[in-house]
């Protein structure tokens, strides 16, 4: 596999699994740190960008939604999120509630700076932590 196809699938993983689509960037990759493809920054780069522009899609989506309240649940979510501000996308790596952080954080309007710092900083320590696990179990396996 040459380096285009191995940055770009991780990148193209990473960012389909952060948008509302199911993905597994994780798995991904994973595989490619264990098959040895790549280098080690050059797979937490794609795999970061990737999984942040898909961020950053769910936050546009949120911004195109209407703007209607509604309910104890909407009035409890409202309130955290406006106490947290942008830095709440920093939990935006969680599975299935950081897709719907991005989004409240776009009908929210929050603003685009502070979201993008977050949310990226957020999904870049997820692929950090994922890669030095799997290294340091490389390691100690062999």
């Amino acid at each position: 596999m040459n380096e285009f196809l191995t940055y770009g699938s991780l990148f193209g993983s990473s960012f389909l699994s952060a948008t509302l689509l199911p993905g597994s960037s994780e798995a991904v990759m994973v595989a490619l740190l264990i098959a040895q493809k790549g280098s080690v920054y050059g797979l937490l780069l794609a795999a970061s960008v990737g999984n942040t522009l898909g961020g950053l899609t769910n936050i546009l989506l949120g911004r195109l939604m209407p703007q209607k309240g509604q309910g104890r649940w909407h009035d409890t979510a409202m309130t955290w999120l406006h106490r947290l501000g942008p830095a709440a996308l920093i939990f935006s790596w969680l599975p299935v509630v950081g897709d719907l952080l991005c989004v409240l954080a776009g009908w929210l309007r929050f603003a685009w700076l502070p979201s993008v710092l977050f949310l990226a900083i957020g999904k870049t320590l997820r692929y950090i932590v994922i890669a030095t696990a799997t290294l340091q179990t490389m390691q100690w396996w062999h």
